[in-house]
């Protein structure tokens, strides 16, 4: 049965009624469920596939040839595109513009055997032409309706190119600042971070896919953020405690969300790959969890597993990661070269290739695609959607929400609209690149409003700039060919000139955009090359100084802490940087940003994390004792602690009251207390609820922020805040290897960071 005799669309009008006709009572591969209408739809296709046209669904291929062009006629490339042809390929990553998408999709749907659409995916992190915040700027936002229009607009921008498929979000939890994916995630905490999970994957693919929207992924499953050593790729060696109630519950929130799709990791988990691990992708994912999509490797993750010394070679790696669950391989060509003789040899059943293929054909199906398979293709669509005013709207508002108010003594700031001298020094002043941050492949160089740019909306005052020092991406490659010397020191005497004759100095230091990232794993997490001695030697000539940090992860700065009297974190913050930085400094824009990571005093104290356990020795009332847990040349607390942040504004937090002292099953307690905005300027305040659990059946952590309430609050008024204590507020993974809430004793905390001293106790019995 030829399927390429096509309608408008792709698909003849009596393969869809018959189709539709394949009814049955059968249980799905998905759930226990009566079929659905696409459920029977993906059972009709699958009957008129061969062995290796099913095969070829699970088959990912990267962008090899100028799609427009003529079609490569020798080599790998010349392979992949008759692969193409024969319906061997279900999926293209890194082709994008309606042109090239276009192209590509009429080779798979009119020139092979069965039409099958292609799924066309793409990097599309936080942001695609108009860049967004970084998504852990984006995450001390704790703006969670903020952050679902920034992943719309990312969504709506990538789905004009012609893309119908971003791997994002990345959902892992990380306690150490030198893994350069830090920016990447929402930072340390699990209910943080699956809050914000729950509104990117939303934002993605909104309630339903028209054309604006595209599918998400759900990555990297799991344990990706616990690399040791901070080192990308690196060895991941948890507990089934910690994999559970720290790690897995942001994947739990997206599933629960809706999410189409998962992305294995790089690591291994209890010396398994995660793309050959059983117990991830079928006990729990797909089984526990009952998730109906599909999961795609990590590029090359699959023969990966040949390195890791857990497969001898891609044949036995492709064996085991079809039997474990892994749906589609991304670029290692294990599937396509293997999988075919593996089901004939009886090594992998073909009732898991086809559990796979379902998956794969059931988001083709939701996604519109068979419908109409260019659907995503209208070029007169992307010209008028890419880069609109509503855009730039959306992402400077993410921004301004973006930043967080570390330091401001003597009320530095906001700046005075006129009348000053400001000398701005700093290479990243100055920087259209930076900004963008790391994963923007989408977006154009030199297309961010820098520093400078952003002031000089501002005329009231006179500014004068100097680099001082030059920032790089660190590359030794990078920094030889363009000559860049990053000891170089020359500049400092100009830098210090200007300072001395300026009512306030703005330093501008941090990170390139690229030093944070994929494979940006650093050793030292201070200011990278001389800013460090720049700094040092500017606040000799001038000491009214604001610091501007720009960097994809938390840094160690203890001498700017305590020495500069303004210290503001600006992290990467994309297209409309400058603008949203230059706002805030002026207090057009009251910062109420709150840190999702931990600041460390140094990087000897990572990871570091506030939710952390108490240990048999946390503390002793003997000053000359050294037998407790502690460092012995550091504090062990952070510079900064999850969830700090300043404001224009001073909230001050009294009469935290419960409404009960205890509560049993299936009741409730109510939590509430009183925030004043004790000053003149209007402002916001991310009101925070933590909860200690004193005794359990395992160890718990001193803190669990188990809810927050953004809420804006004028000058001079008094705002009660509540919140409800209930038994799913307090359950865990427990010693019976379950989720569920034991009787006992807890403490509950409700202020402005982790760190409050704002408690109240109550008793719960189950």
């Amino acid at each position: 049965m030829k399927y390429n005799t096509i309608t408008k669309y792709g698909l003849f009008a009596g393969f869809l009624a018959f189709a539709i006709s394949c009814g049955s009572s059968k249980q799905t591969a998905f759930s226990d469920k009566v079929k659905s209408p696409i459920d029977r739809k993906v059972d009709s296709v699958l009957k008129l596939m061969t062995l290796e046209e099913k095969v070829g669904q699970m088959n990912q291929y990267n962008g090899f040839w100028d799609v427009t062009g003529p079609a490569p006629s020798e080599g790998e490339a010349s392979k992949k595109y008759e692969n193409i042809k024969k319906g061997l390929v279900g999926s293209m990553l890194n082709i994008r513009g309606v042109k090239d998408v276009k192209a590509m999709q009429k080779i798979a749907v009119e020139e092979t055997r069965l039409g099958i659409p292609l799924i066309f995916g793409f990097d599309v992190v936080h942001g695609y032409k108009t860049v967004s915040p970084i998504p852990l700027a984006e995450a001390a936002s704790w703006d969670l309706k903020a952050m679902e229009k920034s992943a719309e607009i990312a969504a709506a921008e990538a789905a004009v190119a012609g893309l119908n498929w971003t791997f994002a979000p990345m959902v892992d939890i990380t306690r150490d600042a030198r893994w350069g994916r830090v920016m990447e995630g929402a930072g340390e905490d699990p209910y943080l971070g699956s809050q914000i999970a729950i509104a990117r994957v939303r934002g993605f693919q909104g309630d339903k896919f028209d054309a604006f929207h595209i599918a998400a992924c759900t990555k990297h499953f799991a344990g990706y953020g616990f690399a040791e050593s901070g080192r990308d790729y690196n060895t991941v060696d948890v507990s089934d405690n910690t994999l559970h109630n720290i790690i897995l519950p942001p994947f739990k929130a997206t599933v629960n969300a809706g999410v189409l799709t998962f992305m294995n990791s790089f690591n291994e988990l209890e010396g398994i790959p995660a793309t050959g691990n059983k117990y991830l992708q079928r006990d729990v994912l797909k089984g526990e969890w009952n998730f109906e999509g599909f999961i795609v490797s990590d590029w090359g993750s699959l023969g990966e597993m040949i390195n890791h010394g857990y497969a001898k070679d891609l044949k036995e790696a492709s064996m085991f990661a079809a039997n474990a669950g892994s749906d589609m391989d991304m670029e290692s060509y294990g599937y396509l070269n293997y999988l075919a003789a593996l089901v004939k040899e009886g090594k992998v059943s073909e009732d898991k290739i086809d559990d796979s293929v379902r998956r794969i054909l059931k988001v083709k199906f939701l996604l519109g695609l068979f419908e109409n398979p260019y659907k995503y293709c209208d070029e007169t669509r992307e010209k008028e959607t890419t880069g609109k005013q509503e855009f730039q709207d959306g992402v400077l508002d993410m921004a301004k929400k973006s930043i967080v108010l570390l330091k401001n003594e003597n009320n530095l700031l906001p700046l005075k609209k006129s009348g000053q001298k400001i000398a701005v020094i700093g290479a990243l002043a100055n920087d259209k690149t930076s900004p963008l941050g790391s994963w923007r492949i989408g977006a154009d160089d030199n297309t961010a409003i820098s520093f400078l740019e952003g002031m000089d909306a501002y005329k009231g005052n006179q500014i004068t700039y100097e680099k001082g020092a030059d920032v790089t991406l660190g590359s030794p490659k990078f920094i030889e060919e363009t000559k860049i010397n990053m000891t170089d020191k020359s500049g400092f005497d100009k830098a210090v000139a200007v300072a001395k004759n300026a009512d306030v100095v703005i330093m501008v230091l941090g990170e390139h955009g690229l030093q944070s990232g994929e494979g940006r794993s650093r050793s030292e997490i201070g200011l990278p090359g001389v800013q460090q001695e720049l700094l040092e030697a500017v606040f000799k000539a001038n000491k009214n100084i604001v610091l501007v940090l720009q960097n994809g992860r938390p840094l160690t700065i203890p001498w700017a802490a305590e020495n500069i009297p303004a210290i503001v974190e600006a992290w990467h913050l994309g297209t409309q940087s400058g603008h949203a930085i230059a706002q805030v400094l002026y207090g057009d824009y009251n910062p109420s940003g709150k840190l999702p990571m931990s600041f460390p005093r140094n990087v000897g104290q990572l990871p570091i994390y506030y939710n952390y356990k108490n240990t048999g020795r946390p503390s002793t009332d003997n000053p000359e004792s050294v037998f407790w847990s502690h460092y012995g040349d550091v504090e062990k607390t952070p510079q900064y602690p999850f969830g700090f942040g300043l404001s224009y504004s001073k909230f001050e937090y009294s009469n935290l009251k419960l409404d009960k002292k205890s509560f049993a099953k299936g009741g409730k307690i109510t939590v509430s207390v009183e925030v004043k905005n004790n000053s003149k300027v209007d402002g916001k305040e991310v009101v925070q609820l933590y909860i200690r659990d004193l005794v359990a059946s395992v160890t718990r952590p001193v803190r669990e922020l188990k809810g927050f309430e953004l809420t804006e609050i004028k000058a001079g008024e008094t705002k009660t805040i509540s919140f409800e204590i209930d038994e799913k507020t307090i359950e865990f993974y427990s010693a019976n290897k379950k989720w569920e809430a034991e009787s006992g004793d807890f403490k509950v905390f409700v202020g402005g960071d982790s760190m409050t001293k704002n408690e109240a106790d109550f008793n719960f019995s189950n």
